[in-house]
């Protein structure tokens, strides 16, 4: 939610990285019990958000309390960067909320140590599962366990700005390879200079690690294995690169001294270029930033590396997860359940989260006209969604900036793809290896 503020927190975080949970097993108890109407419960829950998503939880927690009046809330919300500081050192102390928030990037990190209930006990008796998919509920799985019960989702994506594309005069992109997406970008950076427009097609996307692991995946490959190994070689990564060379050199795409004058909005979001590969939830953020006279944008699949191939997942914008030293985990489990699937839920909160995962919460969700988009964009993928990969290995927010990094050098000139790519190695050997 944070993302410029994401590495801080990431590096903050890896001092847990070693820690185990003292006087907990980290397990889930063998028989699921229902939560006794009659026994006062206190449950801790924290999130980060903002003031509008606080208002949310309580208007949320009040419409829970209608049916278990019994179980009082105490909840707190910080920035996504402090938030995380805060559960480090909650963690070191062995004192985490009972409920909790989650983000896919720390998952697997927290679960590992021993610090989250194992849930699956609870999927499908107290946390209903009929509305959620089998790749909804796959993705809280690390291990034989699964830690983090997915609010929301989103999936990779290209948008598309049709009133720069109508200024210019060219078609949006209509599908096909990335070399069909090359030629298009290339199309439209002519026809713009031929009109004296600065705008170009779109960027560099082979600055972009997911546009490397989309094209891994129609391999049927992850980046990385369950176990934490690296899925691809040095060889697999350069050929990638070498795929964004001559976009590089022949002005296709925006040059990166004018992507860096334009920091901290880019080429995208400043109307300069027509084209972005990203998650599908940055759409609104895109809007504001382009501000008047940009009132939609279009959502449309990402080329395509192997027809017919699972290359495409729902990643969670968020997941809720409960503490392992949890004394309520039944009722923390019943907390979860409303806050994921129930109709209120759905109404409340609507897209805040993200498009809800539960199809029981998206059905009450009331989705504007851009969610909507979202929501229908998701269903049209429906033929190239494959399973989630492996919850990300520790450290894959530094590595994802150290390729996004390796793009702009690239784009500089400054370093070869033979350099980039044994500077990359290097840095995974290092976060594979801490």
């Amino acid at each position: 939610m944070f993302p410029t503020k994401r590495l801080a927190a990431t590096a903050a975080l890896v001092a847990i990285g070693g820690l185990t949970l003292a006087g907990c097993s980290g397990g889930s108890p063998e028989a699921v019990e229902t939560v006794d109407p009659n026994e006062e419960v206190t449950l801790t829950f924290a999130f980060w958000g903002n003031d509008v998503r606080a208002a949310l939880y309580e208007e949320a927690f009040a419409a829970f309390n209608e049916e278990y009046p019994n179980i009082t809330i105490q909840s707190s919300f910080l920035d996504f960067p402090a938030f995380w500081e805060k559960r480090q050192t909650e963690a070191a102390g062995g004192g985490l909320p009972d409920v909790m928030q989650f983000d896919y990037s720390y998952l697997r990190q927290y679960s590992e140590n021993g610090l989250l209930l194992d849930l699956t006990p609870y999927v499908g008796d107290i946390i209903d599962d009929s509305a959620l998919s089998e790749e909804i509920l796959a993705i809280g799985q690390v291990g034989d366990g699964n830690y983090g019960i997915t609010t929301s989702t989103n999936a990779w994506a290209m948008f598309l700005n049709p009133t720069l594309l109508e200024e210019i005069g060219v078609e949006g992109f209509a599908g096909g390879t990335w070399e069909d997406y090359n030629a298009w970008m290339a199309e439209v950076t002519d026809a713009a200079e031929a009109k004296g427009i600065e705008a170009w097609g779109g960027g560099d996307w082979t600055g972009r690690i997911q546009n490397f692991e989309l094209q891994m995946r129609a391999q049927g490959e992850d980046l990385f294995t369950e176990d934490g190994e690296a899925n691809f070689t040095e060889d697999d990564l350069r050929a990638f690169w070498e795929q964004g060379s001559e976009i590089r050199e022949d002005g296709t795409t925006i040059e990166q001294q004018r992507v860096e004058e334009l920091t901290p909005l880019g080429g995208f979001d400043s109307a300069l270029t027509t084209s972005e590969l990203v998650w599908d939830n940055f759409g609104a953020g895109y809007l504001a930033n382009l501000g008047e006279g940009y009132s939609t944008l279009d959502l449309v699949a990402p080329p395509v590396t192997e027809e017919g191939a699972k290359d495409l997942y729902l990643k969670p914008s968020m997941l809720h997860a409960i503490s392992a030293n949890t004394d309520h985990p039944e009722a923390a489990a019943t907390l979860v359940d409303f806050l994921v699937n129930s109709p209120e839920s759905g109404e409340i909160f609507g897209t805040n989260r993200g498009l809800p995962a539960s199809q029981t919460a998206l059905d009450a969700a009331e989705l504007d006209e851009f969610s909507q988009k979202v929501a229908d964009y998701e269903a049209s993928i429906a033929d190239r969604l494959g399973d989630a990969p492996p919850v990300p290995i520790v450290g894959y927010g530094s590595l994802e900036e150290k390729f996004r990094q390796l793009g702009t050098e690239l784009n500089f000139g400054t370093v070869t793809v033979d350099e980039a790519v044994d500077q990359f190695f290097s840095e995974m050997d290092v976060a594979l290896n801490q």
